[in-house]
C-alpha cells in the first residue's frame, strides 16, 4: 500500500528563530519527533538588497512604516519552492479569510503549507498576486508578524495528522466540527464544590447521552455563537 505524503511546512520569515517554539511541545512537538510532519524555516533577508540585507521599503504614495518588497520576497519563494510544489502559499494577514475548521481540515489531508510570515505594514500587492498567495486571518485583531498566526494554523493542522492524537473521535467530536460549540465535559471529582456531574453523563445509555450533548452544543452555540449557520 502506497504510504500518504507527509505534511510538510516552509515558513518564510525574518525571525525564523521563532520556530519551531510551542510547536516543538505536546502534541505536535511529539509529532514532529516521530516524523508524522516536517518543519523548514526560510530566512527572507537571506535575498535582501545591499550590504545591510534591506527587505523593505517605506510605501509608495507616503504613510507611516515601511512595506516587504516583492523583488526580495519573490526571491526568496522561488528559492525556497520548486515550481511544480503542490503546497498552498499562504500569507497570515489580518485583512484574510478567516481561518476554518473546515479549511484546516482540507489542509491538514494535503501535503503541507508554505506560509509567508509578514512584517511592517505589510506586503507589497504585486508578490501577492504574482506568487499566488492565499491571504488567511486568525481573527479580527493584529499581531506584530505572521509567525504567532502561522503557529496557530500549524497547530491546529498538524493535530489532525493521522496518529498524531490518540482517538480517531478527538478530532470529530470537536468545536466548529458538526457547525456547533463542543458540548460541557466532566470528570472525577463526581461532587465539585456541591456541582455534581450530571446524571445523564452517569447513566450508561450512550442514546441519552449523545442526545444530551447535542442538546447542550446547541444550546452553547445559539447563546455565544449565533453567527454561526444553524447545523441540519
Amino acid at each position: 500500500m502506497l504510504q500518504a505524503p507527509m505534511f510538510r511546512a516552509a515558513i518564510f520569515t525574518l525571525y525564523p528563530d521563532f520556530f519551531p517554539g510551542p510547536l516543538g511541545q505536546s502534541l505536535s512537538g511529539d509529532a514532529l519527533a516521530r516524523g508524522l510532519w516536517a518543519l523548514e524555516t526560510r530566512q527572507i533577508r537571506e535575498h535582501g538588497l545591499g550590504r545591510h540585507k534591506s527587505v523593505d521599503d517605506s510605501p509608495a504614495g507616503g504613510g507611516p512604516g515601511m512595506v516587504i518588497r516583492a523583488d526580495v520576497l519573490a526571491a526568496s519563494l522561488d528559492a525556497g519552492l520548486a515550481p511544480d510544489d503542490p503546497r498552498p502559499r499562504l500569507l497570515m494577514s489580518p485583512r484574510g479569510r478567516p481561518l476554518t475548521q473546515s479549511r484546516v481540515r482540507e489542509l491538514a489531508q494535503g501535503p503541507g503549507v508554505a506560509i509567508v510570515c509578514g512584517r511592517f505594514e505589510g506586503v507589497d500587492e504585486r508578490v501577492i498576486e504574482a506568487r499566488g498567495l492565499e491571504e488567511v486571518s486568525i481573527g479580527d485583531y493584529v499581531l506584530s508578524g505572521g509567525e504567532l498566526a502561522a503557529m496557530v494554523l500549524l497547530d491546529a493542522c498538524v493535530r489532525l495528522i493521522p496518529g498524531v492524537m490518540g482517538k480517531l473521535e478527538s478530532g470529530s467530536e470537536e468545536s466548529f466540527e458538526a457547525g456547533l460549540l463542543e458540548y460541557p465535559h466532566y470528570t472525577r471529582p463526581r461532587d465539585f464544590e456541591g456541582r455534581p456531574i450530571p446524571e445523564v453523563l452517569l447513566s450508561g445509555d450512550h442514546a441519552k447521552i449523545a442526545a444530551w450533548r447535542r442538546a447542550q452544543a446547541l444550546e452553547i452555540t445559539r447563546a455565544r455563537r449565533p453567527d454561526l449557520p444553524k447545523p441540519k
